[in-house]
């Protein structure tokens, strides 16, 4: 399956999915529709104010579980896991960045800076059509374009080192 049926498929049980966890309180932080070895994992990952619980993912399970076999968005056999998008949460949409405008991130660049590192921590400054600022721990900005980075996530705790660009 081409990442472009993978992605319209997230994008149709996003929009299927959120009325269902506006019910329960809760919002969809993502969904992704991945494949790993041979199987395919439909992830939909959600979020509330003071974080997620087992219990939250239980109860969006069940209220999506039988609704979503009737739509039917998927023609072969996969494996439904709701789950919190954590305290490291990957940021990929534009609601995302500016709902954490302000806190601390990490981004893995695809290749190298001139410097040759690879990562870069500091606050989130700002999100604009691509470009994403950060603060670093010695103060300075650096903007850099959302396309060049493997990943942008949350760097709620100290797994991700300070690294200047």
């Amino acid at each position: 399956m081409s990442g472009n049926k993978a992605s319209s498929t997230a994008d149709t049980v996003r929009a299927f999915a959120a009325p269902y966890a506006q019910k329960l309180g809760l919002s969809v932080w993502d969904v992704r529709y991945e494949k790993e070895g041979g199987d395919w994992f439909l992830r939909i990952l959600i979020d509330k104010p003071g974080g997620i619980t087992v219990d939250d993912c239980e109860n969006m399970s069940r209220a999506i579980n039988g609704p979503l076999d009737k739509l039917d968005p998927i023609s072969g056999p996969y494996c439904l896991e709701v789950s919190s998008p954590g305290i490291n949460r990957e940021l990929s949409r534009d609601e995302h960045f500016k709902a954490c405008a302000g806190m601390r991130a990490a981004a893995r660049f695809i290749r190298p800076a001139a410097d040759g590192s690879k990562l870069v921590t500091g606050t989130l400054l700002k999100y604009d059509s691509g470009t994403v600022t950060l603060k670093t721990g010695s103060g300075s900005e650096i903007s850099f374009d959302k396309k060049d980075t493997a990943w942008i996530r949350l760097a709620e705790d100290d797994f991700f080192e300070e690294t200047e660009v």
